[in-house]
């Protein structure tokens, strides 16, 4: 496919430097897109970079995927305010391992094609490199009026910038010289806030070779209501399931508005223009049945994590609105059931009380305030309006014991449709 149309049509273009598309029309090129390995996850912030190298693969182009392990100990000053905390070598380290193993999850690093992806750290080429020796090979070529001019510096210059900071875009642009010249790597892609950035790296190619490299950039994407992209309550959506769940992941996605899904379904999947088009039309015929959303989570949660932690995500999923059986219960993870109910009135019952069997009208009045008397109880359970496990009760001499546990520890009682109690034994 045509990589620049395909980015075009999908609305992941900003800004693209003249000649980029023909250069791209001459055959396999190489690219490279850097991640900050300030964490040892990425997040769905980054997922904007991660199928732009994607699509990239997958237009027959070479992918070089930059871990800024140097860059990383400086801090880059676009689009923040303050300086940040810099990471010593082996965290760095430990980083870029983990980084490349999500990467791994969308990019072929491991085939015996041309076009297989690559991953670099600028640490390797940097570490070595003296302060004199930068100052006077690479220094000497950009002009402190050109650096200046950038909007990345100018936005800092009245609350102070360091010089460390300051110096990151000529690093940044090293970078790039280093891989045209050690790689071939002729093109570099980013966010839209990265464009001051990446052409301090293709006027140092050009003043320092005589050659020519080029520069695209995607938008930096925001929420319809103009909320920050990528934040929920509990904060940021990481790509490492363990620190957020494919539940709650599947779920972000899930939750997104009509008028974000319809952009994120182009940006963030791989289908095609025909099925996009097609999902978007039904999905305005019926908006209450939320088919683009769940179109969109199901894919998003497939190509960051798996099918099978997709088919989890969305029986839990399931189970909370209604519709899981004992059998669905029984197959989550305890950490994922207890995410599931996050926030539901929670009950322990010491083990021992269950080896002889406690009455189930006990059980929901003396031992977990589910009612507020027997009687009460007794009612909801003969009326069919009480679940335990997702399966519905109406004996009122039931016994409940060990048997009735879910992994040997949980006991789930639904009161009516939405009211969940989840009973532990301790």
């Amino acid at each position: 496919m045509n990589f620049v149309e395909e980015l075009r049509w999908r609305g992941l273009i900003h800004d693209i430097m003249p000649g980029t598309e023909e250069m791209l029309a001459e055959g396999m090129a190489s690219a490279y897109i850097g991640f900050d390995p300030s964490s040892d996850s990425l997040h769905i912030g980054n997922l904007v970079g991660i199928i732009i190298l994607k699509h990239f693969q997958l237009s027959g182009h070479k992918p070089f995927a930059l871990v800024g392990g140097a860059t990383g100990m400086i801090g880059d000053p676009s689009g923040k305010s303050e300086e940040r905390n810099l990471l010593d070598e082996t965290t760095l380290r430990h980083n870029q391992e983990c980084i490349k193993k999500q990467l791994s999850h969308f990019l072929d690093f491991e085939g015996d094609t041309l076009n297989r992806a690559i991953m670099v750290n600028n640490y390797d080429w940097m570490k070595d490199f003296s302060f004199l020796a930068f100052i006077r090979d690479i220094g000497k070529h950009i002009t402190v009026n050109y650096m200046t001019a950038k909007d990345s510096v100018k936005k800092r210059l009245d609350t102070g910038m360091s010089f460390t900071e300051f110096s990151y875009q000529l690093v940044q642009g090293y970078d790039f010289l280093h891989l045209y010249q050690n790689n071939g790597v002729k093109l570099q892609m980013g966010g839209s806030d990265q464009w001051g950035n990446i052409t301090t790296g293709t006027e140092l190619i050009r003043r320092k070779t005589g050659g020519e490299a080029f520069a695209l950039t995607t938008p930096l994407i925001t929420k319809a209501d103009g909320g920050k992209f990528g934040k929920t309550e509990s904060g940021t959506v990481w790509l490492d399931p363990e620190r957020t769940s494919p539940y709650h992941f599947y779920q972000f996605w899930l939750n997104v508005s009509d008028a974000d899904a319809v952009n994120y379904i182009r940006i963030f999947t791989l289908l095609s223009r025909e099925e996009i088009d097609s999902l978007i039309a039904r999905h305005t015929e019926a908006p209450h049945e939320r088919l683009l959303q769940r179109r969109l989570a199901e894919e998003v949660t497939c190509l960051v994590h798996s099918e099978a932690a997709l088919r989890q995500a969305v029986e839990a999923s399931e189970i909370l609105f209604g519709k899981g059986t004992r059998e669905s219960l029984s197959a989550l993870d305890e950490k994922t059931l207890l995410e599931i109910f996050e926030g539901v009135p929670m009950f322990d019952i010491d083990r021992t009380q269950l080896i002889a069997g406690i009455p189930l009208i006990d059980m929901l009045t003396a031992h977990a305030a589910v009612f507020s008397s027997k009687g009460e109880a007794r009612r909801m359970l003969q009326g069919g309006g009480l679940s335990l496990n997702k399966g519905k009760t109406a004996d009122p001499d039931m016994i409940v014991n060990a048997g009735n546990l879910i992994r040997d520890r949980f006991i789930l009682i639904q009161k009516g449709k939405k009211q969940y109690y989840l009973i532990s034994v301790i």
